[in-house]
């Protein structure tokens, strides 16, 4: 869910020229840099049940931790994707209105030439997921018999000192993670 939205928007941001693209990608670059625990607490303030959101019943459940890691990793996937098509764009731009493609053409394209710096965009959008359990553990807590991520499971057992289940874990992942 994380990928599909900043893949778009980062190519979409790269092609595109708008008034406030600037402000656009300076606002994504901050992002980027947001750290878990602070995205934690602000959910933390907004999901009891005494905050805006609190009627939704969404704090310490499992879609609080959906919630918090969609919102932690598309910055860095767009703004890597955002690099990656804006080169490919300024290469390719002119031969591509040459030939008379179709804008749809031309994002296929792009998209195609830059798929090994996609996955990779991909890829650390999933180190990110799995490596930044701030945000996870304080919005949704760490709920014992229901799907958790791989991060919330191995703190979980650190603090009970099962480091065996910790062994096992690095090898063989939950059908949830």
């Amino acid at each position: 869910m994380a990928c599909i939205i900043p893949l778009t928007a980062g190519t979409w941001l790269a092609m595109r020229r708008f008034k406030y693209r600037p402000a656009a990608i300076m606002t994504l670059n901050a992002l980027m840099g947001l750290p878990s625990v602070v995205l934690g607490l602000i959910g933390y303030l907004l999901l009891p049940r005494g905050g805006p959101f609190g009627v939704m019943g969404l704090l310490f459940t499992a879609t609080a931790m959906i919630i918090a890691q969609v919102v932690i990793i598309p910055p860095l996937i767009m703004s890597i994707t955002y690099q990656a098509i804006r080169e490919l764009w300024a290469e390719c731009h002119d031969l591509l209105i040459s030939l008379n493609t179709t804008p749809g053409e031309r994002v296929r394209t792009l998209l195609w030439d830059g798929r090994r710096e996609l996955l990779t965009a991909a890829l650390v959008g999933f180190g990110r997921a799995i490596g930044w359990m701030g945000a996870i553990i304080i919005a949704g807590g760490n709920i014992d018999h229901i799907p958790r991520v791989l991060t919330t499971a191995i703190a979980l057992e650190t603090s009970k000192g099962d480091f065996v289940f910790i062994a096992l874990s690095l090898f063989v992942f939950n059908a949830t993670d």
